[in-house]
């Protein structure tokens, strides 16, 4: 018979060989696996007492704490799936995501009560709503039910987690990553960051999220380590925790490396237990790479998506310095390639490509989608990413932007992400997001959207005589537009079509056609 490899069984076995380990830390308190692992199971027969069963789903809405880990393996025990929400949406938002999962149980912590009972009427499918504590019609996740003693043993290939896209176009599409997807993604986690049972993970992305669940976190667990998880992200406290608690691996995006860095007690902080610092999300300025490089810490990227669970490439550290703004080479059970936009492959080196992807870590499908399925993975098994890069004569990945966020401008292809990496050197500038706005004479003119450093200024002159000594004269930005602060999703990431859409209603558009392209 072969090994049951499903989510709540390894975490299972791992409390069994090492009970007394340190599992979860949070906010002053230590749980070993053994009292992680109990805590499971209670919670698993009370959701067995309340209806819950194999093939259902259980969300979950909260800040980051150790309940939603709980009710994650607590859900895979009873062979349920984990459906866990953005607690930054809104009502009408959470309601479509909750009733197209078909969400049978839902567990929501104190703060996003509220909301939830602004909108049970709504909520269709979901019979059973709890808590930590009960109150009125909510149910306290502590009941007298018996815990469990055995889980169900899973089909590898059945859901293990539901996640929704955060797509800023159309309605989400849930991501089905089965017990065997995240199995795989840490496979070559395991041989690609060399993960130790000795590591301590700081957990400060979201968990909604598959980089801040999944490209260091359940990995950490599953070889025995110790995670350190804060509700959110602040950089100060990132900064004292690396150093408290001999901090040796953590998952950020590249706002929040860049934060840390900015902040006053950056360089006086204790830097010495720091092996693997992970960059995800989107690319990484090589200015903020070269910042770490000076104090001695290699930032690792990876280059990865919610439906591949999350790995498809990675930086080891040993080519950190040689291949510096890569994100690395395919894990060993991941298979990359790169295509044309006539659907031919790219056979060559330095050749720019949609990344497409095949491997045991790329999702099943999106919930209820086959259409949506059918246009993103083809009768082989490759997942379209759209996300464009290149490979050099090593077959080292380097991504240059999203498909969607390429610039056409007088005929020329141009990139943000290389135009954002070179004005990112500026001594004014604090972040850059570089986007194409309508122009009547381009078709598209490359705008820089930027916040500026305390007490600095910049204008466009300034801006484009800086951006002359790297770039293109096409690449170079027609528009300078200052801001307070990029508009940034839940998992960090620059919203972009947001950008866009501001700048449109600001300054119009030439045409109705190029309205429409820029207010999905």
């Amino acid at each position: 018979m072969s090994p049951d490899i499903g989510l709540a069984n390894w975490f299972y076995q791992r409390a069994q060989r090492t009970p007394e380990r340190k599992a979860l830390t949070f906010e002053g308190v230590t749980w070993t696996y053994r009292e992680v692992q109990r805590r499971i199971d209670a919670l698993a027969g009370r959701l067995r007492k309340l209806g819950v069963h194999s093939g259902d789903r259980v969300a979950f809405l909260g800040l980051n704490q150790p309940l939603f880990l709980v009710v994650m393996f607590a859900a895979a025990r009873l062979g349920a799936a984990f459906v866990p929400l953005n607690f930054r949406l809104t009502g009408p938002e959470l309601v479509f995501i909750a009733n197209d999962a078909g969400a049978c149980a839902m567990v929501v912590d104190t703060q996003h009560r509220g909301l939830i009972d602004r909108i049970r009427d709504e909520l269709t499918t979901v019979s059973s709503y709890l808590t930590t504590e009960a109150a009125g019609q909510w149910l306290s996740i502590e009941g007298a039910e018996p815990a469990i003693d055995h889980g169900v043993r899973v089909d590898p290939d059945a859901a293990a987690l539901i996640m929704y896209t955060s797509g800023t176009t159309g309605t989400p599409k849930g991501a089905i990553l089965t017990h065997a997807n995240l199995w795989w993604n840490n496979i070559n986690a395991v041989f690609s960051q060399d993960a130790s049972q000795d590591d301590v993970t700081l957990a400060v992305a979201p968990l909604f999220h598959i980089a801040g669940l999944n490209a260091v976190t359940l990995l950490t667990l599953q070889k025995g380590g110790e995670v350190v998880l804060h509700r959110s992200f602040d950089p100060g406290a990132a900064l004292a925790a690396l150093s408290q608690h001999r901090v040796s691996t953590m998952f950020g995006v590249p706002a929040m490396f860049q934060s840390m860095a900015q902040h006053p007690n950056f360089e006086k902080t204790d830097l010495s237990a720091v092996r693997m610092l992970i960059c995800g999300g989107a690319p990484c300025p090589m200015p903020l790479l070269q910042i770490y490089e000076a104090r001695g810490i290699a930032i690792q990227q990876g280059y990865g998506l919610t439906e591949t669970a999350p790995m498809c490439t990675f930086l080891s550290s040993e080519y950190s310095i040689s291949k510096l703004g890569s994100s690395g080479r395919p894990p060993l059970f991941t298979e990359l390639r790169l295509a044309h936009s006539d659907g031919s492959i790219v056979t060559g080196p330095n050749i720019m490509g949609e990344i497409q992807v095949r491997g045991p870590n790329v999702m099943l499908g999106y919930w209820n989608r086959p259409d949506a399925t059918a246009e993103v993975i083809d009768r082989e098994g490759w997942f379209r990413t759209g996300d464009i890069g290149y490979t050099d004569d090593e077959g080292f990945l380097y991504v240059c932007d999203r498909l969607k966020d390429m610039i056409i401008s007088g005929g020329e292809n141009i990139y943000p992400a290389e135009v954002e990496s070179a004005l990112s050197k500026h001594l004014s500038i604090a972040e850059v997001a570089v986007i194409g706005v309508p122009d009547d004479k381009w078709g598209e003119a490359v705008t820089a959207v930027v916040t500026l450093k305390p007490g600095s200024t910049l204008t466009l002159e300034e801006l484009r005589d800086f951006a002359s000594k790297s770039l293109g004269r096409y690449k170079m930005p027609r528009r300078l537009e200052l801001i307070g602060a990029l508009p940034r999703n839940a998992a960090g990431k620059v919203l972009k079509t947001e950008l866009r859409r501001q700048l449109v209603q600001a300054i119009g558009a030439p045409d109705a056609a190029m309205r429409d392209r820029y207010r999905k």
